[in-house]
């Protein structure tokens, strides 16, 4: 079994700053992508970026110089520093992993918290 957890988020003034980690646990024989999404209310879930097992980011437009993926895979842990926060990255946020349990990767997703921009 495969669980991740994710901590950090809250609220923020606009143009402030937030920090997101999530951990993977479990049976876990390797992890290749990691990445966080987000879903606002009415709104589909979307990708906001991505790193690969070897470093290599991907970030949404929306985000690009104002968020930085980050991970640590001796710990299995991703990051996401968010800053100059603006009222439209309010949504809850989820971390996904691409995790290899025996042969085949599969996704596995964080609870999500709650990001919220509001002055």
């Amino acid at each position: 079994q495969v669980q991740l957890l994710q901590y950090g988020g809250g609220l923020a003034q606009p143009g402030g700053s937030l920090g997101l980690s999530c951990a993977a646990s479990g049976s876990i024989r390797s992890i290749n992508d990691m990445g966080w999404y987000r879903q606002a209310p009415g709104k589909q879930r979307e990708s906001v970026a991505t790193i690969s097992n070897r470093g290599v980011t991907n970030y949404a437009d929306s985000v690009k110089g104002r968020f930085t993926i980050s991970r640590d895979n001796a710990k299995n842990t991703v990051y996401l520093q968010m800053n100059s926060l603006k009222p439209e990255d309010t949504a809850v946020y989820y971390c996904n992993a691409q995790v290899r349990v025996v042969v085949h990767f599969s996704d596995y997703w964080g609870q999500g918290t709650q990001v919220t921009v509001s002055s």
